[in-house]
């Protein structure tokens, strides 16, 4: 009998809100309430169809290994790459929070992979520590892809996020396959150096350029006059 609490979901959208919360102090004014929210259901609306195909699929395992990165980051570049977000700079913004959502749907899809037995608390635990680094890697992939929206650059920044995916599904293969639980602990490890990457090194690039943008008006404006 699968461990698959009700509240696994909650499990997981609340460390996803409150990295939400964390990660976008002193980007204030470089996004919309409104669209964060849209973008985070979207995300989580997304991962909830990437999830249902994955479990459908999860016996495939060919098609988990290689086709589940291509799968979950093109979801999230449909998102990202619409028109009103082409070329803007909070469109790496958005791209964290739509990471998060997408992230946070992973948490029960993570108990019920692992077939995990009513006696198999430890394991259970190491899963969901586990499912805290999918969220920390979604939201970072979320970020890369979300900026290579904004740069122009959609292609390059989209293949990187999936080779990084790589490992990930590699990590829960291997978890599923053989039911070595502490594998688990190495997502977290993983999730924290990239999300660490594109909150600390990505991010802060569009709170430059904005200042940059502000320091060229006000030097035409001074040339001007």
């Amino acid at each position: 009998m699968n461990i698959l609490p009700p509240a696994s979901l909650f499990l997981g959208i609340i460390p996803a809100l409150i990295l939400l919360f964390i990660s976008l102090k002193g980007f204030e004014g470089h996004y919309k309430e409104k669209t964060m929210f849209i973008v985070f259901i979207a995300g989580i609306i997304a991962g909830f169809v990437s999830a249902i195909i994955e479990l459908l699929t999860a016996n495939v395992r060919i098609f988990y290994l290689f086709l589940f990165p291509i799968l979950e980051q093109l979801f999230k570049t449909m998102i990202l790459n619409i028109g009103r977000f082409q070329g803007k700079r909070e469109t790496t913004i958005y791209g964290l929070v739509l990471g998060l959502g997408f992230g946070a749907i992973f948490t029960p899809v993570s108990i019920l992979l692992s077939n995990i037995q009513t006696t198999d608390y430890m394991l259970f635990a190491l899963v969901l520590f586990g499912a805290i680094g999918i969220i920390l890697f979604q939201a970072a992939t979320g970020t890369i892809i979300g900026y290579g929206v904004y740069y122009g650059k959609l292609s390059g920044y989209l293949l990187l996020a999936i080779l990084l995916h790589l490992p990930v599904t590699i990590v829960i293969f291997v978890t599923n396959l053989f039911q070595v639980g502490y594998l688990q602990i190495g997502l977290v490890g993983y999730g924290l150096i990239l999300y660490w990457y594109a909150t600390k090194k990505l991010m802060p690039r569009i709170l430059l350029q904005s200042q940059r943008r502000k320091r060229s008006k006000k030097e035409i404006e001074l040339k001007t006059n």
